[in-house]
């Protein structure tokens, strides 16, 4: 299976579950100055995991593109990168 069917494979299973796509946001954020990079798929939506609402409501999939450097020197050893993609199907909801 290659990496584009496998993402939406991904995507259509968390659609079928109701959950709504969420393209990925910019790599270098807009709206946040206190980071230079996207490096997580929930980073976008922190405004949103802090209890703002979701525009498509609090079920939602998404497929982030990523930018991490915290660990540039060891890239390459099978196991970090610097660019990659974070999937994740999410719930937005207060547990508190």
């Amino acid at each position: 299976m290659q990496s584009k069917e496998l993402r939406e494979k991904f995507i259509k299973f968390y659609e079928s579950k109701g959950h709504a796509f969420l393209p990925s946001s910019s790599l270098v954020p807009k709206e946040d100055p206190t980071v230079l990079f996207t490096t997580a798929g929930m980073q976008p939506l922190i405004p949103y995991l802090l209890g703002q609402k979701h525009p498509k409501g609090k079920r939602l999939v998404n497929l982030q593109k990523c930018l991490r450097t915290g660990d540039i020197e060891e890239v390459g050893d099978n196991r970090h990168l610097t660019f990659f993609g974070d999937d994740g199907g999410l719930v937005l909801r207060r547990l508190f």
